[in-house]
């Protein structure tokens, strides 16, 4: 994670407690991130990957452009037809003024992979990051607003964000309405170059160009956590009342209904307490399933090779202690007792660090066998990966 750390470091602090989920915030000269995607990288990924729009798509002037402008038809052997993209037929849209979106590059692109699970750490939420590539000052999408947060770098070239404020608070995918559109004049008026940074809350419209030739900019999209996701995880969790599973009294009088309600009204009142969002938190990172990796080539076990690397898949699996001493470990929707000594396996990983095997065995004081038959215990539940070095 060290090429992001000064990323992560500009999202500490006073970021998180007073800017969060309230009001942009510009970072400039940020180092450590421009090479999470280079052209060459762009190039690669789109040659070589059938990318289906919309996971690869045009816009120009708030418009979709028709993938047929720019990609054929092409039917293989076994009759599965797919769209390939035509270099020159993509380079004409593009100097005509279209912005090139590449949706979920970090599930294509390692680099941008890293990135994204840096910044789940920090959020605590899923993070999916796009790419947007332009060369000219013709607006991509016009002036729009985005239902989640978004954290946005610019890789290369410089482009000109006009931010108009939120209309509607905290607008949600489905909403009861939508928000009014913004008033003419913006309320901030800047330009990213390379190295900087930008935080924009959802329902905050705005209006992007590039304004000196070509530019490469990733937008880091943050899942949104609501009251709504809390209610919903309460909800859930409150099936364990036999009130909760209890017939509605539909056909019953007024007064038991009364009755029945106010005996509902308790048991939600009690489940709300204090550290119920901790909870909520802890839970839903418990479960998050990460990006899951295969560990080719080894099938069955995890041999017993100190310099095999081992690395988590999710970045928010959680360790806690339980009343023995022992170490708990949540992960992908599971959880695991081991004894103390395992700590010192499991913590090198939370951070996303791909670490040899014998590294963890001398820090816990295990053998190697010991620490491959755990990993192989994850590896199994689709929350670790191990790698030849």
């Amino acid at each position: 994670m060290t090429a992001f750390s000064k990323v992560v470091e500009r999202l500490g602090g006073d970021f998180l407690t007073g800017a969060f989920g309230r009001t942009y915030r510009i970072w400039r000269g940020v180092a450590g991130a421009s090479s999470v995607l280079t052209w060459g990288d762009l190039n690669t990924v789109i040659g070589r990957g059938r990318l289906e729009p919309p996971r690869l798509r045009l816009h120009r002037d708030g418009e979709l452009i028709p993938w047929q402008s720019y990609a054929s038809a092409v039917t293989t052997r076994r009759n599965v037809v797919w769209q390939r993209v035509q270099p020159s037929r993509l380079h004409g849209q593009l100097q005509d003024g279209a912005s090139l979106v590449l949706d979920a590059v970090d599930e294509l692109h390692q680099p941008a992979e890293r990135l994204a699970h840096a910044l789940e750490e920090v959020f605590r939420a899923r993070v999916q990051i796009n790419a947007y590539a332009s060369w000219t000052a013709t607006e991509g999408f016009g002036t729009h607003w985005d239902d989640h947060d978004v954290i946005v770098i610019q890789l290369e070239g410089a482009k000109r964000w006009r931010l108009y404020g939120p209309t509607r608070i905290n607008p949600l995918h489905r909403d009861a309405e939508a928000p009014e559109p913004p008033a003419a004049e913006p309320v901030e008026e800047t330009v990213l170059r390379t190295g900087d940074m930008l935080y924009l809350p959802r329902g905050w419209w705005h209006a992007v160009a590039a304004t000196e030739g070509r530019s490469l900019h990733l937008t880091c999209g943050l899942q949104t956590t609501t009251g709504a996701d809390l209610l919903g995880w309460l909800s859930d969790r409150l099936r364990t009342s036999e009130t909760v599973r209890a017939h509605l009294p539909v056909f019953a009088p007024p007064q038991e209904q009364a009755a029945y309600l106010e005996l509902l009204r308790k048991e939600v009142t009690d489940a709300l307490h204090d550290d119920m969002i901790g909870d909520f938190l802890t839970a839903r990172d418990g479960i998050e399933p990460g990006r899951p990796m295969p560990s080719l080539p080894f099938l069955d076990a995890v041999p017993a090779q100190d310099d095999l690397r081992v690395r988590l898949t999710t970045a928010r699996a959680r360790l806690a202690a339980d009343d023995q001493g022992r170490v708990v470990l949540l992960a992908g929707g599971e959880e695991w007792t081991f004894a103390a000594p395992v700590r010192a396996v499991l913590s090198p990983l939370l951070g996303g660090c791909s670490t040899p095997l014998g590294h963890l065995a001398e820090a816990s004081g295990l053998a190697v066998g010991q620490v491959a038959g755990l990993v192989t215990e994850l590896v199994n539940a689709n929350v670790a990966a191990v790698s030849e070095p």
